[in-house]
């Protein structure tokens, strides 16, 4: 596997192996795609139940879906979780498969972008879930629209297609 420069990236989309809409060819970086904040979240409902960690628990039991009207943020408390999606939808060829990395700037204020599955499989077309965390001391404005994280394409030796329960990144 290799990882996708910014040439191979462009060429790659041109060629009809990456598609991305909306796409803003501004957000191509040097080895990746910044990918923006969408106003959709899902936030976790208050309890102190015990939740069993297996295949048939779904998140959205426990969770509650928000639309943000335009303009106004998300706020997140420190030490506190919630759920996001990329307003883009990414379709990759069966030769392309990638990771979902939040941004350093972010980081920096203490916020963890993508938590955990990082990795995008090949053939996906959908948008990204974000499992995103403020580990800061201090409560943090989710402003959709903002880029948020960034794409890393990554060639395939073979191909493969993923048709598994995520498929389609619904929140």
């Amino acid at each position: 596997m290799s990882v996708l420069s910014r040439d191979e990236i462009l060429k790659a989309i041109s060629e009809g192996e990456i598609e991305i809409s909306p796409y803003d060819p501004n957000f191509v970086g040097c080895a990746s795609v910044d990918l923006t904040l969408s106003n959709e979240f899902r936030f976790y409902k208050p309890g102190r139940e015990v939740i069993p960690v297996n295949e048939q628990t779904d998140f959205k039991d426990l969770t509650e879906k928000v639309i943000m009207p335009e303009g106004e943020p998300y706020l997140l408390l420190p030490g506190q979780a919630c759920l996001g999606i990329t307003t883009e939808n990414v379709k990759l060829s069966p030769r392309l498969c990638g990771l979902l990395e939040g941004r350093s700037r972010f980081a920096r204020l203490g916020l963890f972008v993508h938590i955990t599955a990082g990795f995008m499989n090949p053939g996906i077309n959908n948008r990204q879930v974000l499992e995103i965390y403020n580990a800061s001391n201090n409560a943090l404005a989710l402003i959709p629209g903002t880029k948020i994280c960034q794409f890393i394409f990554m060639r395939l030796a073979g191909e493969a297609t993923y048709h598994g329960k995520y498929s389609t990144n619904i929140l």
